[in-house]
């Protein structure tokens, strides 16, 4: 079966952005003598936070803490420093494995719970414009971020892509769950922070984009090298 496309997340899984917002929450919540662990912060991510207000009581309750305002956690959150953000390389693998598939004639685009305007940025910075046809952020589809399939939707409808015959690639299992309702096939490269999450809905978990190829990507198209790699 032909491989009609591929679609990245972007958030953890071409930047680790994430470590860098994990810190900056963790920081706000020692503010006000609260624990959160990675486990906890886990449980949001690939969500919409700017859309999906429920993030707040799913932290909150993962953490197992009772009676911290928001607005105090947003007042210590927004005192933090994130300008790591604009220095982060991308991640490895992700250079090697676009240049591959773009060689291949594979089109490639983004689909992310974040914002176009957030993708436009660090594509442009990285200098990675080239490889996608399509850059998707929940803003583009009405603020829908995942587990909905709206951003995945849309990318293959702009890649001209059938989801059945294209393939989805998350570091969390909110984008996995998106990418799945879309109908396409999906590989997992979890994170230090996603590890916690279930991936058993998944085609394939692979500790690093370095562990992908091209072909490797097109054989989950006829299901001949689905599986699960551990990631350490």
């Amino acid at each position: 079966m032909t491989l009609d496309a591929v679609v990245f997340d972007f958030d953890g899984l071409i930047l680790d952005t994430e470590w860098a917002i994990y810190e900056s929450a963790l920081a706000a919540f020692a503010a006000h003598g609260h624990t959160l662990t990675t486990e906890a912060w886990s449980t949001i991510i690939g969500t919409n936070s700017e859309e999906d207000g429920s993030w707040w009581d799913t932290v909150c309750a993962a953490a197992g803490v009772h009676d911290f305002d928001q607005h105090l956690f947003d007042a210590a959150y927004a005192t933090s420093d994130r300008s790591i953000r604009d220095r982060l390389p991308a991640n490895p693998g992700v250079l090697e494995l676009l240049t591959a598939l773009t060689a291949a004639g594979v089109p490639l685009g983004i689909a992310s719970s974040s914002s176009r305007a957030w993708l436009d940025h660090h594509i442009s910075r990285l200098e990675l414009t080239k490889h996608f046809a399509t850059l998707v952020g929940a803003d583009v589809v009405g603020g829908v971020g995942k587990p909905a399939p709206d951003v995945y939707l849309r990318a293959c409808a702009d890649l001209d892509a059938d989801p059945a015959r294209s393939v989805a690639l998350e570091d969390s299992a909110h984008g996995a769950t998106a990418a799945k309702a879309a109908g396409m096939a999906v590989v997992a490269v979890p994170t230090r922070l996603t590890i916690h999450n279930d991936f058993t809905h998944v085609d394939l978990v692979v500790p690093s984009l370095r562990d992908l190829t091209v072909e490797r990507l097109a054989a989950l198209m006829d299901g001949s090298m689905n599986g699960r790699v551990d990631p350490p």
